[in-house]
């Protein structure tokens, strides 16, 4: 798959405002500063589409890119961080809720990790409510340029004993610094879009 054009179509924080093309959608999820925008930016080969900030908590909306006029990526909210208030949290809960409850479009989550640290007990729970909803998931193991070869399968052994992957699941090493997992993913993106044509 070729990246030929990418936009930011839809932000949305309500089931009304949802995208109405029928085009496969593909969300990405995971704690705020694993690296969503990076992982955004990376994928789509532009510098600043996604807006990454120093501040965590900053994307509040389902943010939905269009690419190659053919599938979306959902950029999700990011879970875990303390400093966003509690009805702030559950209103971001809500906000994913209702879009996978009966969103037909959605192909596949993209749950990202950060692969110098064991998942969270939020990642944890994200995970588990994921597959409570029978979703496919990819877990992209991110910020793999800042381990070590030597303690890479370690850490990649940690991740996937600690969320319990059930058959089906894979795991996806990625850097947007060194650009390792993108064709990977980019075929997999393929395929799937492919599946559903």
């Amino acid at each position: 798959m070729v990246i030929k054009e990418s936009k930011l179509d839809i932000m949305a924080s309500r089931r009304s405002q949802y995208p109405t093309s029928n085009y496969p959608e593909f969300l990405l999820v995971g704690r705020s500063n694993v690296g969503k925008s990076s992982f955004i930016n990376t994928m789509l080969m532009r510098k600043e589409l996604a807006y990454t900030s120093s501040k965590p908590g900053k994307t509040q909306t389902l943010n939905f890119y269009l690419i190659n006029s053919e599938f979306y990526f959902i950029d999700a909210p990011g879970y875990g961080y303390a400093a966003v208030d509690k009805k702030t949290q559950a209103k971001f809960g809500k906000l994913i809720e209702e879009y996978l409850e009966n969103r037909k479009e959605l192909k596949r989550v993209f749950m990202l990790v950060d692969m110098r640290h064991k998942p969270s007990e939020d990642d944890v729970l994200m995970y588990n409510y994921l597959k409570y909803y029978n979703l496919p998931v990819t877990i992209i193991v991110t910020k793999a340029d800042k381990v070590g070869n030597s303690k890479k399968e370690r850490q990649l052994k940690l991740i996937t004993n600690t969320l319990d992957l059930v058959v089906g699941d894979d795991i996806v090493v990625f850097s947007s610094v060194t650009g390792d997992g993108r064709e990977e993913l980019l075929k997999k993106l393929e395929d799937l879009v492919i599946e559903t044509i």
